[in-house]
C-alpha cells in the first residue's frame, strides 16, 4: 500500500492512506543507508494490524525536493500569511521569508489576512509594496470566510507549506480550509500521548487526495543562513528585468553608477518598500561576522 507522511514524532510516521491514517515505523535499513523518512515522503508501507491501523514503511519513494526548515519533501510552494493589521505586517521579516522559499525554489503566494477590519490606506500600501514583485498576491479575511475559495484553487493539487509569524490567523486559515485539521492532530496526539508536544512539529493536512498542506510554527524571527550578499539580488525576483540596464555585471544595486534597478525604483517600477528592504538586509550580510 502506498500513501503520504503527514506527520512524524517519536520515531512514528503517520501515512495518509485510504484506509486512514496508519501509524507506521520505519524499517531498520533505512538507519543503515543514512536515510531518514520526511512530512511529505511518498512511501510504500506493509500493514501490521489492520484494525489498529498500524504498520510499517518499507520503501520512500524518489523525493522532488527535500527542504530543511522545516524538515520535509516533496513541497511544491509556499503560502506565506501576514496580517494586514493587527499585527502590522513586518515587511522586513516578510522579505526574509520571500528569501527563504526563493532560497529553497519554492514558488510563493502571499496572503494578506484581516481585511475586514483594514481601511484602504493599508490595502492600497500593501498593493503597492507587493503587488509588482512578481509574487501572486490575495487578500483575505479568514473571519469573515472571504477569500477562501481564491486559497484553495491556489492550492489545489499541490502540496503547500503555510508560514508565517503568530497572531496573524494561520491557525483559522488552516481550520477554514481544513475542518478536520484538529482533529486529526487530535488523533495523533492521543496516540502519540504527548498532545502538547505536538505543535512544534511540522505536519501535513489533506484538503483532498492530491492537495495537502503543512502547518509550521510561528516564526518572529528568520535567519538568511549562509546566503552571500552577492546572491541577495537573486531573490528579488523583479529585479531581473532591469538588470539588463546596469553598467556593471554583478551589481549589486546599491553604490554603482548607470543601475537599471535604481533607474526603476525611481520610475516607480520597482517597490521602494522592497528596495529599501533589499539595502538593509545587504549591509546585514555585508557586515555578518564569518567564524
Amino acid at each position: 500500500m502506498t500513501g503520504k507522511i503527514v506527520k512524524g514524532i517519536a520515531g512514528f510516521y503517520y501515512v495518509y492512506t485510504p484506509l486512514g491514517l496508519v501509524e507506521c515505523k520505519a524499517r531498520g535499513i533505512f538507519r543503515k543507508e543514512g536515510i531518514k523518512p520526511l512530512v511529505g515522503d511518498n512511501v510504500e508501507i506493509e500493514l501490521v494490524d489492520e484494525a489498529e491501523l498500524t504498520g510499517n514503511v518499507v520503501r520512500i519513494m524518489p523525493r522532488s525536493n527535500a527542504l530543511i526548515r522545516p524538515a520535509s519533501a516533496n513541497i511544491d510552494q509556499a503560502l506565506v500569511i501576514f496580517a494586514i493589521v493587527k499585527p502590522q505586517p513586518n515587511y522586513n521579516l516578510l522579505d526574509r521569508f520571500l528569501i527563504t522559499m526563493e532560497r529553497q525554489g519554492l514558488r510563493a503566494v502571499i496572503c494578506f489576512n484581516k481585511k475586514d477590519i483594514a481601511g484602504q490606506e493599508e490595502l492600497e500600501e500593501l498593493k503597492d509594496a507587493y503587488g509588482r514583485c512578481g509574487y501572486q498576491v490575495l487578500f483575505v479575511s479568514a473571519a469573515a470566510g472571504e477569500g477562501m475559495e481564491e486559497i484553495k484553487k491556489c492550492l489545489h493539487g499541490k502540496t503547500t507549506v503555510v508560514a508565517g509569524p503568530s497572531g496573524v490567523g494561520k491557525s483559522t486559515i488552516i481550520n477554514s480550509l481544513c475542518p478536520k485539521a484538529n482533529m486529526e492532530t487530535g488523533e495523533i496526539s492521543r496516540k502519540v500521548e504527548r498532545g502538547k508536544h505536538t505543535t512544534r512539529h511540522a505536519q501535513l493536512f489533506a484538503l483532498s487526495d492530491d492537495t495537502f498542506i503543512m502547518d509550521t510554527p510561528g516564526f518572529t524571527a528568520l535567519s538568511l543562513g549562509e546566503i552571500e550578499k552577492e546572491e541577495l539580488r537573486e531573490c528579488y525576483p523583479e529585479f531581473a528585468a532591469y538588470e539588463d540596464e546596469c553598467r556593471f555585471g554583478g551589481c549589486s544595486h546599491i553604490s554603482e553608477p548607470v543601475c537599471g534597478v535604481k533607474n526603476a525604483l525611481a520610475k516607480g517600477n520597482v517597490s521602494r518598500v522592497r528596495y529599501e528592504n533589499y539595502v538593509t538586509l545587504y549591509e546585514e550580510l555585508k557586515n555578518r561576522k564569518k567564524y
